[in-house]
């Protein structure tokens, strides 16, 4: 197979992957909400001379089960939404874990998928948004095809096998700070104390759970320029 040498392309085609709980959970960590269409644009968007050939998201859902399924329509919905901004979208059904979570390993998927996708759309580059080190291998046979592989995560979040497996590591901290704050719910309004129906007495009321001081607003920056950490 001969070996394409993405950085002599004038526009290389460009593959991304991206592991939504991984980068999700590092996303939420700053406090910030993720903004998809900034990250697609950042990666492979038109200032960046590149090609997207697709951007693959892979996400678990909650268990098809009744205790689940408020959030797994919600899950769902926010899905439509991404397929109906062009993103390709590969989902795993949940399994119930302990204390009232669930575990969706999307890992399996997103590595075969790697390995197919890259013989059938041929791109220069596949850019992996994880952080996981499980990817490190996957990284290592998209090199021996010839395909430049790049990772996208932030420093603190990025295992250091991965990092080595990789010909470039681009930081996303930078980007994650220009999105919005997560807003705190607004407090419900105050409500009458409701009445003992045994003894006629009013109940105390429980403080709201989770109350956190309002954050302030940090204003908006401009656009990062993407940075790499590693370039080999």
């Amino acid at each position: 197979m001969q070996k394409k040498n993405s950085n002599t392309s004038a526009r290389s085609r460009v593959l991304v992957l991206v592991d939504e709980s991984n980068v999700g959970s590092s996303v939420r960590t700053v406090g910030r909400g993720l903004d998809w269409i900034k990250l697609r644009d950042f990666l492979a968007g038109p200032n960046t001379g590149r090609e997207l050939i697709e951007m693959v998201i892979y996400a678990g859902l909650p268990p098809a089960m009744p205790i689940w399924q408020e959030e797994r329509d919600k899950k769902n919905k926010f899905m439509q939404w991404l397929r109906s901004n062009g993103f390709m979208v590969v989902t795993k059904d949940g399994s119930p874990a302990e204390e009232g979570r669930y575990k969706a390993n999307v890992d399996v998927m997103m590595a075969i998928d790697a390995l197919e996708l890259s013989v059938e759309m041929q791109p220069d580059v596949v850019i992996l948004v994880t952080g996981d080190t499980d990817f490190a291998y996957l990284a290592i046979k998209l090199r021996r095809r010839g395909i430049r592989v790049e990772v996208a995560s932030v420093s603190q979040n990025l295992g250091n096998i991965l990092r080595s497996a990789a010909n470039e590591v681009i930081d996303l901290a930078q980007l994650f700070r220009t999105f919005e704050m997560i807003q705190e719910p607004a407090p419900a309004r105050a409500m009458p104390p409701r009445q003992n129906q045994q003894e006629g007495r009013p109940q105390p009321q429980r403080p709201p759970n989770q109350q956190q001081p309002q954050q302030q607003r940090r204003p908006r920056r401009a656009f990062p320029r993407r940075q790499s950490v590693t370039d080999r």
